[in-house]
């Protein structure tokens, strides 16, 4: 998800092994360059096949120039046979006996196969792309959704060579909504179907995107203005207008069409027990997301008692801050709701809203030397949501670099409406998504020498939303909230317990989408809007809710072992190292921290 450091694709077997020390001074076991060999053939088999993450990455060039000009076809031929890949490289790693490993290519060994067969669970068990994202088309999925933003906000424009790329990325667009029409009814007819109000949503998204003559969309538009300001020569905006016209909206038109005849046909409901196999695509969802074995009713219950834990904090906050009387959520629907916490709903709040974001990441950025060795300090941008997706989007997110820091990270908020934001809350979020969270676990992660490239650059959603969430409780032990924002932070600690209960009470106790989004207010007293969003999103993404708080419950029990053991010898720089190592299961983190305890404990 979020990387970096320079690699040519074609080298990065010779890279990984002239970075890592281990291997160059002959220390290693004699499978270590094997293993090492099949590791960088995966990942370089994965770029191959993904244009889109290979653009991310920065790693369409020179020999895989080609790349930049496609797109992935989104199709279940494509599926099966990324399936029949999957189950041989999980042979060939299997292979190669573990005995003949040094310690730390026995843990890439695990690592890897883990995500393989992770990897083969949605397709193999289910015939489906992703257990945790079970409908193709939906408000928060689908071409449509995605690879505009893609385009604009991933896609580069630097050369001629560039423009020409992204006009035919343009072109495999209109093929690629087309096939992902032709998926989304065949698998409509297996009953893999989002709700109702899922694909109104959608079609409202679809809508806003066909509305604009072809010359003034953000499609044609993006290009045309990236090209002048390049100076790139040309006419790039009517070529892409005529692309826009002529094959791009005619398709949108298309699934416009199927999405509105298939609206009519979705099952009621909201959870994942409305679909074929619905129970054991949620139980295979929750395990993914979490890395754990937690039954549904196991962390419904966890999450219970966090509420009632963290909603007890808020209430001495809040009482100290003059606040008595109501609920801790109507007292914080209160707070949300004071003028001195909103900014004002036009284009000059948003734009303040967003300057006080990079100001709090600008004094993060002086704070973290008391907590971390070696900073990786690289750039990150903070955007609002483009407006025609911001009706579906996550409230907020993180996209990662390019690998040679040719293109920025991008943190993206969602300013749809200003009054989900109260300013006492916009802290903890941009701790999350940029630092210490998101952008330096996964910056230190892509820089790492001692890492293959195939896991510096992949995601593992209860270690690194549990890192972003433990990244907000390290701000607060930074001294970096002021006066009524730890209130903001530790409801962005109840808002992630309440998802335990919230995700599972859709899912498992088939709740429907109204009562989820009742409790998630009178919980954690986020304006309707935005809770109503946060529900639709977790009806349609299954069980990756309930990754954060599990992984950041993971990371603070592991922090205070090693604490415990080593005393005097504990440090927050040494136990952040373990960044450097990559995202890992629970089971794996919790395992590699013990070993560390050792480690240093042996050295006297």
């Amino acid at each position: 998800m979020d990387r970096r450091n320079f690699l040519a694709a074609s080298g990065a077997m010779a890279l990984a092994l002239a970075a890592d020390p281990t291997f160059a001074k002959g220390a290693a076991a004699r499978g270590d360059k094997a293993l090492l060999g099949l590791l960088d053939a995966i990942f370089n088999d994965g770029i191959a096949r993904s244009p889109e993450f290979a653009t991310a990455l920065g790693l369409d060039k020179g020999k895989l120039a080609h790349l930049r000009s496609k797109l992935s076809p989104p199709t279940a031929i494509e599926r099966q046979a990324n399936l029949a890949r999957s189950r041989g490289w999980l042979r060939r790693l299997n292979a190669i006996p573990t005995g003949s490993l040094g310690a730390a290519a026995k843990r890439y060994q695990a690592l890897v196969r883990y995500q393989l067969e992770e990897g083969i669970t949605s397709p193999g068990r289910f015939d489906i792309d992703s257990v945790q994202f079970p409908y193709r088309i939906n408000q928060q999925g689908g071409a449509y959704f995605g690879t505009p933003d893609f385009l604009d906000s991933s896609h580069p424009i630097e050369t001629v060579a560039d423009a020409e790329a992204y006009l035919a990325r343009l072109s495999a667009f209109a093929r690629q909504l087309d096939q992902d029409s032709a998926s989304q009814k065949a698998e409509a007819a297996r009953g893999l179907l989002a709700p109702g109000w899922s694909i109104d949503l959608a079609l409202g998204q679809m809508g806003k995107l066909r509305a604009a003559a072809a010359l003034d969309s953000g499609m044609v538009q993006s290009l045309a203005g990236r090209a002048k300001a390049k100076g790139i020569a040309g006419d790039c905006a009517a070529r892409a207008a005529r692309i826009v016209e002529g094959a791009v909206y005619p398709a949108l038109d298309r699934q416009i069409a199927l999405m509105t005849a298939l609206r009519r046909q979705t099952k009621p409901g909201d959870g994942s027990w409305r679909i074929p196999g619905g129970d054991e695509i949620y139980a295979a969802a929750l395990a993914q997301a979490t890395t754990t074995s937690l039954s549904p009713d196991e962390v419904h219950k966890i999450g219970l008692e966090q509420v009632a834990d963290i909603s007890a904090q808020l209430d001495a906050i809040l009482k100290g801050a003059g606040m008595t009387t109501g609920s801790v959520a109507e007292r914080l629907t209160a707070l949300n709701k004071q003028e001195e916490q909103l900014y004002a709903d036009s284009d000059a709040g948003r734009s303040a809203l967003i300057e006080s974001l990079n100001a709090g990441m600008a004094d993060m950025w002086e704070r973290l030397p008391r907590a971390f060795a070696d900073i990786p300090k690289r750039p990150l941008e903070i955007r609002r949501v483009p407006v025609e997706i911001q009706d579906g989007a996550s409230n907020g997110y993180y996209n990662s670099a390019t690998i040679d820091g040719s293109r920025p990270a991008i943190y993206w908020i969602n300013l749809k409406s200003v009054g989900d934001w109260p300013k006492y809350s916009l802290p903890a979020l941009t701790y999350h998504e940029g630092v210490p969270g998101h952008h330096l676990q996964g910056s230190y992660a892509q820089l790492s020498g001692e890492l293959p490239m195939l896991l510096r650059n992949n995601f593992i959603s209860s270690y690194g939303e549990g890192w972003a969430l433990y990244a907000e409780q390290l701000a607060d032990e930074l001294g970096a909230y002021k006066g009524i924002e730890r209130a903001g932070y530790l409801q962005s600690f109840l808002f992630r317990a309440a998802r335990l209960v919230v995700d599972t009470g859709i899912h498992h106790k088939r709740w429907t989408r109204e009562e989820a989004t009742d409790y998630m207010v009178t919980t954690t007293g986020f304006a309707r809007t935005r809770c109503q969003r946060e529900v639709e999103r977790y009806c349609v993404l299954i069980g990756q809710a309930c990754s954060y708080k599990i992984g950041h419950t993971a990371w603070v029990k592991n922090r205070a072992k090693a604490q415990a053991a080593l005393g005097d010898k504990f440090s927050l720089p040494w136990f952040h190292e373990i960044l450097k190592e990559g995202v890992m299961p629970l089971s794996m983190l919790e395992a590699r921290v013990d070993e560390r305890v050792k480690e240093r404990l042996a050295k006297g």
